[in-house]
């Protein structure tokens, strides 16, 4: 039977080993598991299904062999939030069944998590294919905004989490150190540099900290009809200011982005994200303007490394082009909102 195959040769460095991974896993959930098969999504680990003697599915988070599982790599770092998070009211994630901490580089480390049924849409960016109704991405909108506020509303170190928050000064300066490594045209780089002066000049007294998701989306949840079964893909997660989160939700939802593939799609406007969540927490947010700037200047030094990234394996498509004009339109809209 594939449960008892022998334990094989130590894998290749950077080169996984379904075996070896299938074999950890099931040691680490207490229960053989089979049909190991990879996933899409997830740009820093490799994300496998599996299922147990009842057919019951789980999904495996692995490092990438070869390299140190550091940062965004660190998946034990990912099952450490997502178990924190289970015990937060109000707010969904996947439950941890077991990790193994491999001996990395070569053999890497793994966690093993709930598989959560659920369609993940993202309205405004995604142009193909059926949609749900609007008022189940409405009610979506609304429930994860009210799952936002519920994660913002506890202290990370009351959790566990004791990571030094990111002040606005380091994440600024990182998004200006990735725009310093792509070649922009000499507008693009003079408007960078005019928000990242901006940003700089304007930042606001910080209020948390709190844990982030760094990309909460409706896209990075597992939804069904109008409700929110579990939040997904925590690769980037950080302690920092709450206000980034939710100026990022606002960006999604924003019908003027310009990487938009359907701006027209039924979703909630930014303002009633911003409305539903100082409803939900309680209280009104101060500052939002710079933060909707920021994460303007963020999203568009990400498209440009993405966009480098793309060129280099050859393999520029049409979302690519998309994301090559939003780089200007992203700054010259962040730059505005600075003014």
């Amino acid at each position: 039977m594939a449960d008892q195959i022998p334990i094989p040769a130590r894998p290749r460095v950077g080169v996984a080993d379904p075996e070896d991974i299938r074999r950890r896993a099931s040691a680490a959930f207490g229960r053989p598991l089979r049909e190991l098969s990879r996933l899409p999504g997830g740009l820093s680990s490799l994300t496998y299904r599996a299922t147990d003697e009842r057919g019951a599915a789980v999904v495996i988070k692995v490092a990438p062999p070869g390299l140190a599982p550091v940062r965004n790599r660190d998946v034990l770092r990912q099952a450490r939030v997502l178990a924190a998070l289970e015990k937060v009211p109000g707010v969904a994630v996947p439950a941890v069944l077991g990790t193994d901490a491999g001996t990395p580089p070569e053999i890497p480390p793994l966690f093993v998590m709930e598989f959560v049924p659920g369609e993940s849409y993202e309205p405004r960016h995604v142009a193909t294919g059926s949609r749900p109704s609007a008022e189940h991405v409405r009610g979506r909108g609304r429930a994860g905004v009210r799952m936002l506020a519920a994660l913002h509303a506890v202290a990370p170190a009351d959790l566990g989490l004791d990571e030094a928050p990111l002040t606005g000064e380091t994440e600024v300066e990182r998004w200006r150190a990735a725009f310093t490594s792509v070649d922009l045209a000499p507008e693009l780089s003079e408007r960078a540099g005019e928000v990242h002066r901006g940003l700089v000049a304007a930042l606001p007294a910080p209020t948390g900290p709190a844990v982030l998701h760094g990309d909460w989306r409706l896209g990075n949840m597992q939804a069904d009809e109008d409700t929110i079964r579990a939040v997904i893909d925590w690769e980037i997660w950080s302690v920092g200011d709450p206000r980034a989160d939710l100026a990022w939700m606002r960006l999604m939802h924003d019908p003027a982005h310009p990487s938009a593939a359907a701006p027209e799609a039924p979703s909630l406007e930014p303002d009633e994200v911003l409305a539903e969540y100082e409803e939900a927490a309680g209280i009104p947010v101060a500052a939002l303007p710079w933060f909707d700037a920021f994460v303007r200047y963020k999203q568009a030094a990400a498209s440009a490394l993405l966009v480098k990234n793309a060129e280099r394996r050859g393999d520029v498509d049409e979302a690519t082009e998309r994301m090559r004009v939003g780089i200007g339109l992203l700054l010259d809209d962040a730059f505005r909102r600075l003014s």
